[in-house]
């Protein structure tokens, strides 16, 4: 009876240790699986969501553009007090591009295909106001500015619903919003408004820059 027992005790004690040995791969494969699944979790959130993707995006067209037209109104109106105020109004777009250019690279955002586009007609666009004049240059950027300062307000709005914690982003975006605001009054100061056919040239204007927005949203 004792030899029995002790033959029961010691097929229980091999059970248990081969039960053990076996566990053992599969628990490690559900560590794994953990590690893996909070992996992926962190490279998701360093990817840009759909709305974030889209803004910085179209945002850094925009300052691309924006840079090329100042660009262009300074080869044609760079000497004298004009010049100096184009020269300043292009410096803070300078600094709006460096930002977009930062945020495009450390969210890993793909710039929109219509880039070289935006450079070229933003060139063209800048350099044929400044030949009609300092107003009509002014009158551009006015109706830019007001255009862009409105789709800023609306790109804070989406952002608040969705994406509130993105601090960064929203403190960028407000920046560039309120650049465009200053940049505005400042062209009014410089005789935007006195351009010839000003309604004309601001709704030509503001409808490209409208059209812009809506094809590097998407391309």
């Amino acid at each position: 009876m004792y030899r029995s027992q002790n033959g029961l005790a010691a097929i229980r004690s091999i059970l248990a240790r081969n039960h053990l040995r076996q566990a053992t791969p599969t628990s490690k494969l559900c560590t794994a699986n953990v590690k893996d699944t909070v992996s992926n979790a962190k490279f998701e959130a360093r990817r840009p969501s759909t709305v974030v993707d889209r803004i910085i995006r179209v945002d850094h067209a925009g300052e691309v553009g924006a840079n090329q037209i100042y660009a262009g109104q300074s080869i044609v109106l760079g000497e004298g007090p004009v010049g100096e105020v184009i020269e300043n109004m292009s410096g803070k777009k300078k600094d709006n591009l460096e930002l977009l250019n930062k945020l495009l690279q450390e969210r890993r955002v793909r710039p929109t295909v219509l880039l070289p586009l935006w450079q070229f007609a933003g060139y063209a666009l800048g350099a044929s106001t400044a030949l009609l004049g300092k107003e009509a240059a002014m009158a551009c950027n006015v109706a830019i500015q007001e255009v862009i300062e409105e789709h800023h307000n609306s790109q804070l709005r989406e952002l608040l619903a969705t994406c509130s914690e993105d601090e960064e982003l929203l403190e960028g975006i407000s920046k560039c919003r309120d650049d465009e605001a200053e940049l505005k009054e400042i062209g009014i100061e410089n005789g935007a408004q006195m351009a010839p056919s000003y309604d004309t040239l601001s709704q030509v204007v503001k409808a490209g820059c409208k059209a812009a927005i809506w094809l590097s949203e998407r391309i």
